[in-house]
């Protein structure tokens, strides 16, 4: 049962109507690669200005939450914030302050794992489900999309539930009920932004390898459409990719690999910060750090720091806690009974932060990315 008072009140039958209305009305808009896909794009579900709209409230300052409540509203979070990278860690932060400023009372519950723990993450999500009417709303950050799919899908049929997921923003075709919204960064987005910048800054007909993270939508992105803009834009050769899971260990064995065996890559293109900092431990150690150019992924304060160190060179940095925030006002409209203003795909802003940018300009990129996480590598 829902915990807040203040909901706008439906009948079942009007909720069935709007839920199916939804199911039949994707995609909104389509592309000629339609059939080649299990999933829509960002572009096709999102009516007009809804994006926009919430990605200007979330940079904005926060509005109180117009409702009552009898008891704060319950949110279990099923993440893997285990690993490395502080990701989780800052919206999670991001999440509850907004949540705080907008007035609203809560309380959550976490259930942490590492990327690789997909049997973890499903028994999390069994749990969430059958203790559905514990909670009011869930947020899912799956370990990879396909492998939790029918997970989502169970969390989105569960009438006691909101669910929201994170860090991904391809809406999977084959679902038999879309989440409420999903919030993420665009993989694909931050691939053309950080191949653009290394393609003007290197030159054309370079030599490179990748640290790529596991099979599936968000490496595709990260690493394969980066793959394909610098072959077409620079004329670009792939050495060696290395599949490193999104874990350091692989990004250290890797690189090191890379070193040996193809000197000829002086530049590693790394698909998250645990990958890239594996690489960054492993060239250092080498003492090849200055020879070689290395990207990172996120803009995470790991990476940042990095690159004040002189070890990493680029990265495409998110405004990280545009998703923790962003949530926070979807719950917001959710109480308020305004879901219809909300995207389905929420798309937080990336730039990319480079060592040749002075501390100031890293310094104001990292205030604004980490206004409510705050500055500098979360103590863990």
């Amino acid at each position: 049962m829902k915990s807040t008072t203040l909901k706008i009140i439906l009948t079942t039958a009007s909720l069935a109507l709007a839920s199916s209305a939804m199911a039949q009305s994707l995609p909104l808009k389509t592309l000629p690669d339609d059939a080649d896909r299990d999933h829509w794009l960002p572009q096709q579900v999102n009516a007009d200005g809804k994006l926009e709209k919430l990605q200007e409230i979330t940079g904005a300052p926060a509005v109180k939450f117009s409702g009552t409540q009898e008891k704060p509203i319950e949110i279990a979070l099923i993440y893997p914030s285990a690993d490395v990278s502080d990701f989780w860690a800052r919206n999670y932060l991001a999440l509850t302050k907004r949540l705080d400023q907008l007035g609203i009372k809560y309380n959550t519950r976490e259930f942490a794992s590492r990327q690789v723990e997909h049997s973890l993450q499903s028994t999390y999500a069994s749990q969430v489900d059958q203790d559905g009417d514990l909670y009011d709303y869930v947020i899912f950050g799956p370990s990879e999309l396909a492998t939790q799919a029918d997970n989502i899908d169970k969390l989105a049929q569960n009438d006691n539930l909101v669910t929201y997921v994170w860090a991904f923003h391809t809406p999977l075709k084959y679902l038999k009920k879309q989440p409420a919204a999903w919030f993420d960064f665009s993989s694909a987005y931050g691939a053309i932004k950080i191949c653009d910048y290394m393609v003007e800054r290197l030159g054309k007909d370079r030599t490179y390898a990748m640290n790529r993270g596991i099979p599936g939508i968000t490496d595709n992105q990260r690493s394969g459409d980066f793959k394909n803009c610098v072959a077409e834009k620079g004329n670009w050769k792939v050495a060696y990719e290395h599949y490193g899971e999104y874990q350091r260990e692989g990004g250290f064995a890797g690189t090191n690999l890379i070193l040996q065996a193809y000197p000829e890559a002086d530049i590693i293109h790394n698909a998250n910060t645990a990958m890239s900092m594996g690489s960054v431990e492993a060239q250092v150690a080498a003492e090849k750090h200055k020879d070689i150019f290395s990207t990172g992924w996120g803009g995470t304060g790991l990476e940042l720091d990095a690159i004040r160190r002189g070890e990493l060179d680029a990265t495409p940095m998110r405004m990280g806690d545009d998703v923790g925030a962003a949530t926070a006002e979807a719950i917001r409209a959710d109480l308020e009974g305004r879901q219809k203003d909300l995207p389905l795909v929420f798309l937080g802003r990336i730039t990319v932060a480079h060592d040749k940018m002075s501390k100031e300009e890293i310094d104001n990129l990292e205030k604004e990315a980490f206004r409510f996480s705050g500055v500098g590598a979360l103590k863990r």
